[in-house]
C-alpha cells in the first residue's frame, strides 16, 4: 500500500503531537492541577512549572497545601516552597499544625517550621501536648546517713512544651536532673527504712524543685516505680579504714623493728670495737713488763708477785663462775 504525501503528513503530526503531550504532561503536572482545583486550591499551571523550574516537587507543596485547606488552616504556597527549600519536611509540618488546631494548641507554622529546622519532631511534640510521654529512668542509688545504700527507680510523667522546643534542654536533661534529686532526698535521710517506709517523699521533695526549668518539656507528676537496697556502704567503708589502720601501724611497728636491729647492730659494732681495744691494751702489757724489767723499773720479785695476783684472781674469777652455775641448775630444779 502507497501512502500518498498529505497522509505521512498527517501521521508525523499525530506522531509529533503525542510527542508534545507526552513530554508536557512529564514536565507540566497537569493531574497535580487537576486535584488541586477539585480540592478548592486555586493555582496557577504556571506556579507548577515555576516549582519545576525552581527544582522544588510539586507534589510534597500541593498534598499538603491541599491537607491544610481542608483542615481550615490558612497557609500559602510561598510558606510552603521556602520551608522545603530551607530542607525542611512540609508534609509533618502541616500534619502537626493540623493536630495543634484540632486540639485547640497554638501553633503558628513559622513556630512549627523553625521546630522543624531545628531537627525536632514537631508533629511528635503536638502528640505528646495531647498525650503526655513517660520517661523511665534506671535504678538510682544514693546513700543515706546510716551508710546503706538505696536504689530507686522513677517514672516521669511530661509533656511538651511547645514554646521552649526551640533551645529547650532533652530528655537526658530530666533524667539526669530527677536522678541528682533522687540521690540528694535518699543522702538527706537520717535512715534508709524512712525512704522505704515512704518512698513517695522522694518524689514529693523533686517534684517541688522545679527540675523540668530551661528544658522542653513539663513534669506533670515523678513517681517511684520500685525501691530497693543495696550494699552497706558505711561497714565497707570502715572496713576499708580499719585495713589501711592496719597497713599503717604494720608498717610503723616494722620502721620500728628495723630501727631496733640497726641499734642492735651499732650496738654490737660498739662493743666489737671496745673489745678490740681492750684486747690490743692487753697485747701491750707484755711488752711494757718486759720495757719495765729491761730498764729496771720493776724488780723480779715484783713481776713474780704481779704473775700470783694475777693467777689468784683468774682463780677468784672460775671459783665464782662456777658458784654462779651451780646456783643456776638449782634454781631450774
Amino acid at each position: 500500500m502507497v501512502l500518498d504525501a498529505s497522509t505521512i503528513l498527517i501521521l508525523v503530526a499525530v506522531v509529533a503531537g503525542l510527542i508534545f503531550l507526552g513530554v508536557l504532561f512529564t514536565f507540566v503536572p497537569v493531574m497535580l492541577w487537576i486535584s488541586a482545583i477539585a480540592a478548592g486550591v486555586r493555582i496557577s499551571i504556571f506556579t507548577l512549572v515555576g516549582m519545576r523550574l525552581r527544582r522544588v516537587i510539586p507534589s510534597r507543596i500541593i498534598n499538603p497545601l491541599i491537607k491544610a485547606h481542608k483542615a481550615g488552616l490558612s497557609v500559602t504556597i510561598n510558606q510552603l516552597e521556602s520551608h522545603y527549600l530551607a530542607g525542611g519536611n512540609v508534609d509533618r509540618v502541616v500534619n502537626a499544625l493540623i493536630a495543634a488546631h484540632r486540639a485547640n494548641i497554638e501553633l503558628t507554622f513559622e513556630r512549627a517550621a523553625a521546630i522543624d529546622l531545628a531537627g525536632r519532631d514537631v508533629l511528635e511534640a503536638v502528640q505528646m501536648s495531647v498525650n503526655p510521654k513517660v520517661i523511665e529512668t534506671p535504678f538510682i542509688a544514693g546513700v543515706a546517713m546510716d551508710g546503706i545504700e538505696v536504689k530507686a527507680k522513677a517514672r516521669i510523667t511530661v509533656r511538651a512544651n511547645i514554646d521552649r522546643l526551640v533551645g529547650g534542654a532533652g530528655e537526658d536533661t530530666i533524667v539526669a536532673r530527677v536522678g541528682e534529686g533522687i540521690v540528694s532526698t535518699i543522702g538527706s535521710s537520717d535512715n534508709h527504712k524512712k525512704v522505704l517506709e515512704n518512698p513517695d517523699m522522694i518524689s514529693q521533695t523533686v517534684l517541688t524543685k522545679g527540675l523540668d526549668a530551661g528544658t522542653a518539656f513539663e513534669i506533670l507528676s515523678i513517681d517511684i516505680a520500685d525501691v530497693d537496697i543495696g550494699k552497706n556502704i558505711g561497714a565497707e567503708l570502715q572496713t576499708e579504714q580499719a585495713e589501711a589502720d592496719k597497713n599503717i601501724a604494720q608498717a610503723k611497728a616494722e620502721e620500728r623493728r628495723a630501727m631496733a636491729v640497726a641499734n642492735e647492730q651499732e650496738m654490737l659494732a660498739k662493743v666489737q670495737e671496745m673489745r678490740a681495744k681492750v684486747v690490743e691494751a692487753e697485747a701491750e702489757v707484755p711488752l711494757a713488763m718486759a720495757e719495765a724489767l729491761r730498764s729496771g723499773n720493776i724488780g723480779v720479785m715484783d713481776y713474780m708477785n704481779y704473775k700470783n695476783i694475777d693467777a689468784d684472781t683468774e682463780m677468784r674469777g672460775s671459783i665464782g663462775k662456777l658458784t654462779g652455775d651451780k646456783n643456776d641448775e638449782g634454781q631450774d630444779e
